[in-house]
């Protein structure tokens, strides 16, 4: 029997119920140093504070997916990650309070004092508890025995690519060579224990939970396979050696063929959906400030540029798509038309025009530019489902028609209203290859987190009026 690696939130339950005990521990520390030596659930509101807070963990863990990667931080990523995860908490029932209209039921001492606690608790907690599985994992008695059965050739590139395994489950006690007889010798400090030719009697009366099958073709690794199951062995044989470029991937099942599928990003269908619920209601959020806006400019827009109110283009969206992107025009009716003779202004190198002063843009739209409020209108594409809040600008047709191969990785995702680039100093940014740097590195790196720390920013840009197209 195999067991199977668990899977999205049950793989860190035990985080996950030490980290609500400690948030509740902590609020029962912060109420008896404000109130005296009672618990808070004996008070009405503070028993009610204790749910919401319960509440608020299991949406933080179930969007954020705070314990991605918990094994492998260090002590620094994981004070930093306890302070996000506790301040996300922290932020949850402040907006429980406001929204409530009970900021004067709460202490602001005993919340605060919560707030400070929490973040000592759980960093602590999960010190502690990684500290425990690691020593198990250390434990061989806890390790199921596996024998890496392979050729002469890739011996050695698997055993050093397991000792580089941080964490694993499994010790390699022994390998079978079956291209050479090397029976008795050591590769990488791990005997050869058997040849092509007692390799069954070795795995029938040794211990071996696992069999790692890898250097043998397709055929005869089945096959193999096949008998070793019979054995009552748990086999594992190499489909594909995955290299650095292709860090995502998944096992699927298309009809009867059992494919190993790889991607820039592989998101969970619960990331998928926490992004589209974002934008849905960011857009409907947005389309408000769109209306007011229209009230507001369309006469201006009107009396300094006749012509109509939006501005509407065709863009390419995500892998290619093509949609109608529609923004307040800032710009005279005519400025396609001159743009070909501005051409030879552009500032940015590569397949985008950008330019400081732009003599097509009227003086209403100059203010709309720097604070975009053009971009506004583009909450319907969000709400439509053509684009994102958070994602990577969609190009022209004409400049889509210029990519070079490694261009078109930025349109792996939805293109967004706000992305990593605009975020990063847009103004500044000359150089095209830097634009695709930060879309695929946004694209890689993507999560939900990120998407509420780009749109952090973007405020921030916005208000200032900084980095302005």
């Amino acid at each position: 029997m195999y067991k199977k690696e668990k899977k999205s939130w049950l793989k860190h339950l035990d985080f996950t119920i030490l980290d609500m005990a400690c948030l509740q521990v902590a609020l029962m520390i912060a109420y008896v140093m404000r109130l005296g030596w009672h618990l808070p659930y004996a008070n009405e509101p503070y028993e009610r504070l204790a749910i919401v807070m319960l509440l608020i963990d299991i949406c933080v863990v179930f969007f954020f997916e705070p314990y991605t990667g918990i094994l492998r931080r260090g002590h620094f990523q994981e004070a930093n990650a306890s302070i996000t995860f506790c301040t996300i908490i922290f932020a949850g029932i402040l907006a429980f309070e406001v929204a409530t209209k009970q900021t004067e039921v709460y202490s602001r001492q005993i919340i605060f004092a919560y707030w400070i606690i929490s973040i000592g608790l759980v960093f602590a907690e999960r010190l502690v508890l990684k500290h425990i599985i690691l020593k198990r994992m250390e434990n061989e008695k806890n390790l199921s025995v596996m024998i890496l059965l392979t050729t002469t050739e890739y011996a050695k590139e698997v055993l050093r690519e397991f000792e580089n395994l941080q964490y694993r489950d499994f010790v390699v006690a022994g390998v079978i060579v079956v291209d050479q007889n090397l029976k008795g010798a050591r590769i990488c400090g791990v005997p050869v224990v058997a040849n092509a030719d007692d390799c069954y009697e070795y795995l029938r009366t040794n211990v071996v939970d696992e069999v790692f099958i890898n250097g043998n073709t397709r055929e005869s690794s089945q096959a193999l396979a096949n008998e070793l199951l019979e054995m009552g062995l748990t086999v594992h044989f190499n489909l594909v050696h995955m290299n650095s470029l292709a860090p995502n991937k998944t096992v699927a099942k298309y009809g009867n063929y059992l494919v190993l599928t790889s991607s820039m990003k592989i998101a969970s269908p619960r990331q998928i959906f926490a992004k589209r619920l974002m934008d849905i209601v960011g857009s409907l959020i947005g389309l408000v400030f769109c209306g007011v806006a229209f009230l507001i400019f369309a006469p201006m827009i009107k009396k300094q540029s006749p012509g109509p109110v939006f501005f509407s283009q065709e863009r390419v969206g995500r892998n290619g798509r093509k949609f109608k992107l529609y923004k307040f025009r800032s710009m005279s009716v005519d400025a396609e038309q001159q743009k070909a003779s501005l051409m030879e202004k552009n500032e940015m190198s590569g397949y985008m025009f950008k330019m400081e002063d732009d003599p097509r843009v009227f003086p209403v739209g100059k203010f709309m530019r720097k604070y975009s409020i053009d971009e506004l209108p583009q909450f319907l594409q969000v709400l439509k489902g053509d684009m994102s809040l958070v994602g990577t600008r969609p190009p022209t047709v004409e400049e889509f028609e210029q990519y070079q191969m490694h261009h078109r990785a930025r349109l792996g995702i939805k293109p967004g209203i706000t992305g990593m680039w605009q975020v990063s100093g847009r103004s500044d940014i000359k150089d095209f290859e830097e634009v695709v740097a930060l879309d695929t590195h946004y694209i890689s790196q993507w999560s939900i987190g990120l998407d509420f720390k780009i749109l952090a920013k973007t405020l921030q840009v916005v208000i200032l009026g900084k980095g302005s197209k």
